[in-house]
């Protein structure tokens, strides 16, 4: 496969602009601002176009490489990184098909490349369910809904999302679709005013009558039951989503040993640190199993399994790496001015992405007993 770029790229171009993306953290989490500086920087360096492949004009970064990627850009902004892992699973889930011969999705990944688009995800507030109404008209539908979760809406292109038909012959069916953020009826709602994650601008999206061309529907599934398309969905966006919480956890742990050094030599000291350790690694060997298992296993029940068990043991892992950073840090970690309570309050949003623990474990065991997944 051609190749335009080395494999450490993107990583490389992050680490040149994260200093700058760092140093506005504080301030766009302050003020509950976007962070469109960010955006913009990340643009001219054509990271919106690094999953779509070569031969369509894009950088042709592969899932592991966008996962550390992002990774590596949480370690700067965390808000910066969840909102552009929303973008780049929209992108790596069509590049996906794309490889494996539909070539149905060739049109809108060269549009993606050569106009360097952003692509801002409904995944949050619809998955495997999907939310929203599609009435039938002539040439097309009529979308009514709330989307929200919309990371990265005040400068997205495309609403890339869904709505549920009730089709007479096949029953409610989720047809998916992209909509331009300026077409008439899409409103966005400046409602993000959150606990952390700040500065994503995951505003809700309010779709009023908005019309689709039936050829602007890029898949139909049948609703609220795992099938492939969500399979595919699964094992791409989650390892991308959570590569983001463990780069806050490495951020928190980089920033609790700088405040430790000082009582290098104190044995409760140095325990906490160990136990942050463990917090870590198991945080970092989860993130790779999700890897693994998404760039090994066929796409399907038993690979989303994995990936959803990873999921779960990422959240407990680097929620509690951050838990442990704040006992290594002492007081100085209650201050703002260090930036760990920030990395505190950012990392409690890897909770709320699908799917939640309790959906796992139900799956899990289903899956393990020899059971249909959709019950």
């Amino acid at each position: 496969m051609a190749r335009s770029r080395p494999p450490d790229h993107w990583v490389a171009v992050v680490r040149q602009l994260g200093p700058g993306f760092a140093a506005r953290a504080a301030a766009h989490d302050a003020a509950d601002a976007f962070v469109a500086d960010n955006y913009a920087e990340l643009r001219a360096h054509r990271v919106f176009a690094a999953g779509v492949p070569v031969e369509l004009g894009g950088g042709g970064a592969s899932h592991a490489e966008l996962a550390d990627a992002l990774r590596v850009l949480a370690t700067y902004c965390s808000s910066t990184a969840l909102a552009l892992s929303m973008h780049t699973h929209q992108v790596l889930i069509p590049t996906w098909r794309w490889r494996h011969g539909e070539a149905s999705v060739d049109a809108f990944l060269r549009r993606v490349a050569a106009e360097e688009l952003v692509l801002v995800s409904s995944g949050g507030s619809d998955w495997v369910a999907g939310s929203g109404t599609a009435e039938k008209v002539e040439g097309g539908y009529r979308i009514t809904g709330r989307k929200v979760f919309g990371s990265g809406a005040p400068a997205g292109d495309l609403l890339m999302t869904m709505a549920i038909y009730h089709d007479p012959k096949d029953g409610p069916t989720v047809l998916h679709f992209g909509i331009p953020l300026s077409a008439p009826g899409v409103t966005i709602q400046d409602t993000w005013r959150t606990l952390g994650m700040r500065a994503t601008g995951s505003h809700d999206t309010v779709l009023d009558g908005v019309f689709v061309p039936d050829t602007a529907v890029s898949l139909r599934r049948p609703a609220g039951q795992w099938s492939p398309p969500m399979h595919v969905t699964a094992a791409i966006a989650l390892p991308l989503i959570y590569a983001v919480y463990v780069g806050v956890a490495e951020a928190a742990r980089a920033l609790a040993l700088d405040v430790a050094a000082k009582r290098r030599d104190d044995a409760t000291t140095q325990r906490l640190v160990g136990e942050m350790e463990n917090d870590l690694t198991a945080a970092q060997l989860a993130l790779r199993h999700m890897l693994d298992a998404a760039a090994l296993g066929p796409m399907g029940a038993e690979t989303t399994g994995q990936v959803l068990i990873g999921r779960t043991l990422v959240v407990h892992a680097a929620i509690k790496t951050v838990e442990r950073a704040m006992e290594v840090a002492g007081g100085a970690g209650f201050f703002r001015g260090l930036g760990l309570e920030r990395l505190f309050r950012d990392v409690q949003g890897a909770r709320y992405h699908p799917v939640r623990e309790p959906a796992q474990v139900l799956y899990t065991g289903r899956l393990a007993l020899g059971l249909d997944v959709n019950g």
